[in-house]
């Protein structure tokens, strides 16, 4: 029987369940702050919870962008990197817990290609026979595993890639952002939202130039903190299948 079929995966889904309550900015959590709607800044007089629907409005309507996610959660320390578009197209890298990385090109709506380090292929195969780990290990390290999307399997490892999905978890009719400082983020101006709730503070970063979209949302404390950036709005996804000598492809 071929190592494929023991084959490594993502199991997670926390990667996306972390990223939708960071993104849900604990709106149903917190009672309301003041706020003062004639302060002076980029965005007139625009109150704090206004500009954050205004930011939410704006960064719904893109196309693609890239996001840059590190958290904390329960399950462990997660990272992911990922370019991906509402056309399906989805590349970059996913690291769930302290080693071992897997990197993802979906060049479509129909198939994904996904390649792991040698550290996350000896974590995935602890349990089994030294014959097994070194025949996977022989197998799969530098080699792109080809699958379809359908696969349940694979769908752990998408779970970031589905750029309208993930958008729409952005509440709207958030009244509790504070507008804060101004300051950049990747070399962009941005204004400061700010909000707590008992030992959690979020802090969300709205571009003050050109569309108003978020470009970084932080937390501090509580269960998961972290921070996800967004950038590259509207720019093409790169996300080309690899060249077929380097695949395995489990349908062929």
């Amino acid at each position: 029987m071929s190592v494929t079929a023991h084959r490594p995966r993502i199991r997670r889904t926390a990667l996306a369940a972390a990223f939708c309550a960071a993104v849900a900015l604990g709106a149903a959590a917190c009672g309301p702050f003041s706020d003062d709607p004639k302060a002076a800044g980029p965005f007139g007089q625009l109150s704090g919870p206004q500009i954050a629907d205004k930011a939410i409005a704006a960064t719904k309507t893109a196309d693609s962008l890239t996001l840059d996610l590190a958290l904390k959660t329960t399950d462990g320390p997660m990272k992911a990197y990922l370019a991906l578009d509402t056309q399906g197209k989805c590349a970059g890298t996913l690291t769930v817990g302290t080693t071992g990385t897997a990197e993802l090109i979906k060049p479509d709506s129909k198939v994904v290609y996904l390649r792991f380090d040698e550290a996350f292929l000896r974590e995935e195969a602890k349990g089994e026979s030294a014959e097994m780990r070194e025949a996977m290990l022989k197998e799969l390290k530098g080699r792109w595993v080809k699958t379809p999307v359908t696969d349940p399997e694979a769908k752990d490892s998408l779970a970031l890639c589905d750029l309208k999905a993930l958008l729409s978890d952005f509440e709207e009719g958030l009244d509790l952002s504070v507008k804060g400082e101004e300051t950049t983020v990747g070399g962009r101006k941005a204004l400061m939202l700010t909000q707590a709730f008992d030992k959690e503070k979020t802090t969300l970063y709205v571009a003050t130039e050109g569309e108003p979209r978020i470009l970084k949302i932080v937390t501090v404390g509580g269960e998961e903190p972290g921070t996800i950036t967004f950038a590259d709005y509207d720019k093409p996804v790169a996300a080309k299948a690899p060249p077929a000598k380097d695949v395995l492809d489990e349908q062929g």
